[in-house]
């Protein structure tokens, strides 16, 4: 049996939420100290599987949605596509740079 598209989609994000909780409750553990949490902020940024990390690779899915709008939508206004860009930007610019910042005032691990 073939799965549709949005079946796949919402497995993943089903696989994506069982791993949040996991997160959610190795953070709220009482004996998580700062070494720990700052490796656990770097695996979201580092992690070697997806290039880039957890962070990188939403963002390259909001990005590769984001072109598939530009050409779907109607009018290639961009009122679909441009958002998504925008998301995709801030993930990596911001939310990215900010763990990274985060991990390192946590932990710095060589860094000067």
């Amino acid at each position: 049996m073939s799965r549709t598209r949005l079946e796949r989609v919402r497995a993943a994000v089903g696989i994506a939420s069982l791993a949040l909780q996991q997160i959610e409750d190795d953070l709220s553990a009482d004996d998580v100290d700062q070494e720990e949490l700052a490796a656990i902020l770097r695996e979201l940024i580092e992690d070697t599987d997806p290039p880039g990390g957890f962070i990188a690779a939403v963002a390259q899915m909001v990005s590769v949605a984001a072109r598939r709008a530009e050409q779907i939508e109607p009018d290639r206004d961009g009122d679909a596509s441009c958002p998504l860009h925008e998301v995709s930007a801030l993930i990596t610019d911001n939310a990215g740079q900010r763990l990274i910042w985060a991990a390192r005032a946590l932990h710095p691990q060589g860094d000067s």
